[in-house]
């Protein structure tokens, strides 16, 4: 009967039936909103390995490329991811509140601003494409050869911007099934159309690298044509635009802006230190960056799905603090740290035990620098994941209250204050190289772990207003 009910659920959480997350079972909110997050991360996973498994085959260069723009796209994710924390939290507390209208408002003005966020990206990424690979560090051969996935990259960086942010406001209605099968559709594209136009199968010409860009643009680009059909003409409850007005509303947009402000804020600094990071990685030759950047991929593989189950933390926050329910809120939060914990402590063990196995998968040649580096790379990460799975929870939690000021403030500290000076002194100045680097992560994240905690046992943000 038990496994029935489990059943049950599993199909309720993938239909996305509405669902009102302010009553009844905290477990079984978190189970509705888990599974759908989960799997959307999941295949977000998947695509990420499959990426870098055909794009090592065309050598150190392409790997070096694909990672050095995506350290630099990732500054695109950070706005996009920014706008997409603001467009939940209000969407949520308006949903809590059980005010569709101006939820739906809330939704519109989100697009509006994204409009402008795109504009202003995608044409200087497009055009200064070769001056940013430089900027990074990557070498002349490895720019003449992949230049044009980075155009392509940053270019087509709508894309990604409307992918989250739509995902975003749908979560924060709490119907995260159409978010898990917008990115099951653009990535499950994604990873078809990846081998073929890189490596010219059929009808389609040998692209390289570009053909792993364009992969992209276009497996995202029909979640994004998935997620306008769901808004336009699929009647949902809680998020129907077509009843709103399009004329910007700038009470709207202040208020979001004062939200995505600090989270964009928060995803940069973030970001940016895994970009020096991978700088300081980058001293040790192309071999480095390219074990470094495998291994990355892997981490990312394993720990999205648990971003996955974290995301649910935002929405529930959002949705009963709207309810005036403080209390539910926080024991929702204290539930999905407790399930991210043990499996962020499985993957650790898994990593410990597997990194060679791997790795050996994506660089088969075992005597060879980037394979041990990746190796290593792997083992030592892991050793945070434990405390990075709680943070991360944490910090859903206070983006899904609006309160998004105090993960930057943590996010600096650790990550500015305490990770990047230490990978730099570890590995430069006591001669470390690329291990060096790799000990500050698991370091930075057991303290901004911490701090996440004691920020959360407060209780502040419980009274902020959106």
């Amino acid at each position: 009967m038990k496994i029935k009910s489990i059943l049950q659920l599993i199909r309720q959480a993938l239909r996305g039936d509405e669902y009102d997350y302010t009553n009844g079972s905290i477990r079984k909110a978190v189970f509705l909103l888990s599974v759908p997050m989960m799997l959307e991360m999941c295949l977000e996973s998947v695509f990420a390995v499959v990426d870098i498994y055909f794009v090592n085959k065309l050598g150190s260069h392409a790997v070096s490329v694909v990672g050095l723009t995506e350290a630099v796209i990732t500054l695109v994710y950070s706005a996009a991811i920014g706008l997409s924390a603001a467009a939940t939290a209000v969407v949520a507390r308006r949903v809590g509140e059980k005010n569709p209208q101006e939820a739906s408002k809330a939704a519109l003005q989100a697009l509006l601003v994204s409009g402008v966020l795109i504009l202003l990206m995608s044409i200087p990424g497009y055009l200064y494409a070769g001056e940013i690979l430089r900027l990074m560090g990557a070498e002349e051969t490895a720019i003449a050869s992949g230049i044009g996935y980075t155009r392509i990259m940053l270019g087509g960086c709508a894309v990604v911007v409307l992918l989250f942010l739509i995902n975003g406001i749908f979560r924060g209605a709490g119907n995260a099934s159409i978010a898990m099968r917008s990115l099951w559709l653009g990535n499950g594209l994604n990873i078809i159309l990846c081998p073929v136009l890189i490596n010219g199968i059929g009808p389609f010409p040998e692209m390289g690298i570009e053909g792993a860009a364009w992969a992209t643009v276009c497996g995202r680009g029909l979640g994004v044509l998935y997620q306008v059909y769901q808004l336009l003409f699929v009647p949902h409850d809680m998020i129907q635009i077509r009843n709103v007005s399009w004329k910007p509303d700038l009470t709207v947009i202040k208020n979001l802006l004062g939200i995505s402000g600090p989270a964009t804020l928060q995803f940069i600094i973030q970001s940016a230190s895994w970009i020096f990071l991978a700088g300081i990685v980058a001293m040790g030759g192309s071999d480095a960056s390219a074990g470094y950047q495998t291994a990355i991929r892997l981490v990312v593989f394993f720990i999205l799905p648990a971003w996955g189950m974290s995301n649910a933390a935002a929405t529930l926050v959002g949705q009963n603090l709207g309810a005036n329910e403080p209390k539910r809120a926080e024991s929702s939060v204290i539930a999905i740290a407790k399930y991210n914990t043990w499996f962020m402590a499985f993957v650790m063990l898994f990593f410990l035990l597997g990194a060679d196995l791997l790795i050996s998968i994506f660089i088969p040649i075992e005597t060879s620098a980037a394979y041990r580096i990746a190796v290593d790379a792997l083992r030592i990460i892991s050793l945070g994941y434990i405390l990075y799975g709680i943070g991360m929870v944490l910090m859903q939690a206070f983006n899904g209250a609006g309160d998004t000021r105090t993960p930057t403030y943590i996010s600096f500290i650790g990550f500015w204050l305490i990770q990047i000076p230490l990978a730099y002194l570890l590995a430069i100045h006591f001669q470390m190289g690329p291990h060096g680097a790799f000990i500050a992560v698991p370091s930075a994240e057991a303290l901004v772990a911490l701090m996440y905690y004691i920020s959360f046992r407060k209780g502040k943000w419980k009274t902020v207003k959106v």
